[in-house]
């Protein structure tokens, strides 16, 4: 009873690897050349966009108040860990 089933259950998993693979080689068959996760689309409309004046402000404003509250964190996370204790 116990071999039917675990002959039938690596039947399933053999079937399913099969069925995996073949899945996996269409999809490089399909793609050509391309390396995996690759879009020439996506990476020409990033490299040709140039940020405006105040994307850069604001990215160069989001940049420091992260810092700030970075700073802020590990303080406080310092002082719960070491200085409260004593």
């Amino acid at each position: 009873m116990w071999s039917e089933q675990l002959t039938n259950m690596l039947l399933l998993m053999v079937m399913a690897s099969l069925f995996r693979a073949s899945y996996e080689l269409s999809r490089q068959r399909r793609s050509g050349a391309e390396p995996e996760g690759s879009n020439p689309s996506a990476a020409a409309n990033f490299e040709e966009a140039e940020p405006a004046p105040w994307q850069k402000e604001w990215a160069e404003k989001a940049v420091k108040r992260y810092a700030e509250a970075q700073e802020k964190k590990w303080r406080r996370w310092n002082e719960a860990m070491f200085e409260r204790s004593a």
